[in-house]
């Protein structure tokens, strides 16, 4: 089995659609003539290899199942985003062609759902003192790399994002469940919130809550 680049007139899937219904999942396309069966390859959206050695899970299915399935039907679980590639299937001269598309017509993304992570943020202060002491805790659902978090700290009133303040990345990777983190001090009139240190990105496999 080999993949080989669509050219003009190769088969090529189109109309690539998902329906869910709670953790189900159909995809339908349009076959192309002369097609009778395809590959669908599943793999975490982001990852990439060549050939199927290192990629998802491939799977031959057959017109004939599409139509008695009404379509592609599988099951959605996890968090973050799965990628359903559909490759038009043929015989070679030298055996079966996976046919790899440029305009990515064949390939659909879908939220497997997100991971919650709850965050609070205790402070201490004293009558006196110039300083208070701020602890956070955050409880996650599953393991965060350090990175996807950061702090933000804001003189005279919370934060409203990450731009509104000075951001601060955390030094540390979190553990599934509660992680109570090192004391710091800041300014009696400094107030601190948490935010992901990309929105678009990890706003996708997270939910982020205060608590």
């Amino acid at each position: 089995m080999r993949f080989v680049d669509a050219e003009d007139g190769s088969p090529a899937i189109t109309g690539l659609t998902r329906s869910l219904e709670e953790d189900h999942c159909t995809l339908r396309w349009i076959w192309p003539s002369g097609i009778d069966a395809v590959y669908i390859e599943r793999m975490a959206a982001g990852q990439s290899a060549d050939g199927f050695g290192n990629k998802g899970e491939p799977k031959l299915y057959t017109r004939a199942e599409y139509k008695a399935n009404n379509g592609y039907q599988t099951r959605i679980e996890g968090i973050g985003i799965v990628a359903f590639t559909v490759y038009a299937y043929q015989e070679g001269d030298g055996g079966p062609l996976l046919i790899q598309q440029a305009n990515r017509e064949n390939r659909i993304e879908i939220s497997a759902g997100r991971a919650k992570i709850h965050y609070s943020v205790m402070s201490k202060s004293g009558l006196f003192r110039k300083f208070k002491t701020v602890q956070i805790q955050v409880t996650a659902e599953v393991p965060i790399a350090k990175d996807v978090l950061c702090y933000v700290k804001k003189q005279g009133g919370y934060p409203a994002n990450k731009e509104d303040g000075m951001a601060y990345p955390f030094v540390a990777p979190f553990d599934a469940g509660k992680n109570m983190l090192p004391a710091i001090e800041i300014g009696k009139e400094d107030y601190v919130r948490l935010f992901f240190t990309d929105g678009k990105t990890y706003g996708q496999l997270y939910e982020l809550i205060s608590v």
